[in-house]
C-alpha cells in the first residue's frame, strides 16, 4: 500500500485520475497480483480509490466520510480505552493549549462558552445537554482559532457524545457538569493557569470508571 501512496505522490495524480492497471502494479513493484489486490483494498477502505469492473482504480478522496465511519462505529460501545484515548487527545488540545487560550481569548469567546453551559442546564434530556456540552467544547476549542482542529472535534463528534452521554447517565448535568464548565469558564476569564488545567482535566477524566 505504501508503494502505491508513493505512486500516487511521485506522479502527482490527482481526484480522477485513474492508476495504473493490476498487471503493471504487479510488474513495477515486482509483486503478486494478490498483493496489489490486498493495497488496492486498504486504499479502498481509507477512501483512497475507487475499484469499478472493466474501468480499474480511480483517485477519489471519501477519507473524511471514512474516518466518520470509523467513529461512528465505536459509538457502539465505548470502552475505558476508548475513553482513555480520545479524554486524553482532548486533554492535549483543550488544556495543554492554556498558553494560547490565554493569548486569544475575547469577551465574546467568554459569552459563547456561558451560552453553551446555560443551554446544557437548560436541555430536557440527556441527548439535548451532551449537544450543548459539545458546543462547549467547540467553543472552548474555537479560542485557539485553528480551522484544523475543529475539522478533527467535528469529525470525532459521535464518540464524544457517545461518552458526554453516558456520562450524563452517572451525573446530573444542571448541577455537576454545569459547575464543572464554570470552573473552567471562571478561571479562563482570571487568566489563571493552574485552576483552568485542573478544572478541565478533572472534568475530562472524571467519568472514567463509568465504563468497563
Amino acid at each position: 500500500m505504501l508503494e502505491i501512496r508513493a505512486l500516487i505522490d511521485s506522479e502527482l495524480l490527482k481526484v480522477g485520475d485513474a492508476l495504473p492497471s493490476e498487471r503493471e502494479l504487479c510488474e513495477r513493484f515486482s509483486t503478486s497480483r494478490n498483493t496489489v489486490r490486498e493495497a488496492m483494498r486498504m486504499l479502498k477502505a481509507y477512501g483512497v480509490v475507487e475499484v469499478r469492473p472493466k474501468v480499474g482504480a480511480t483517485i477519489i478522496d471519501n477519507r473524511m466520510a471514512r474516518a466518520f465511519d470509523l467513529f461512528s462505529f465505536n459509538t457502539i460501545e465505548i470502552s475505558r480505552k476508548t475513553f482513555a484515548d480520545i479524554q486524553g487527545f482532548r486533554t492535549l488540545i483543550e488544556v495543554n493549549s492554556v498558553d494560547a487560550m490565554f493569548d486569544n481569548l475575547t469577551d465574546d469567546h467568554l459569552a459563547a462558552l456561558l451560552a453553551a453551559n446555560t443551554a446544557m442546564r437548560s436541555a430536557q434530556t440527556i441527548q439535548e445537554a451532551s449537544e450543548a456540552d459539545f458546543g462547549f467544547h467547540i467553543s472552548l476549542v474555537g479560542i485557539l482559532d485553528n480551522a484544523a482542529l475543529l475539522e478533527l472535534y467535528r469529525i470525532m463528534k459521535p464518540v464524544i457524545i457517545g461518552i458526554m452521554e453516558k456520562g450524563k447517565s452517572r451525573q446530573d448535568f444542571r448541577t455537576s457538569t454545569f459547575d464543572q464548565h464554570q470552573a473552567v469558564i471562571d478561571a479562563l476569564s482570571a487568566h489563571d493557569r493552574i485552576n483552568y488545567q485542573y478544572a478541565l482535566q478533572h472534568h475530562l477524566t472524571i467519568g472514567f470508571d463509568t465504563f468497563v
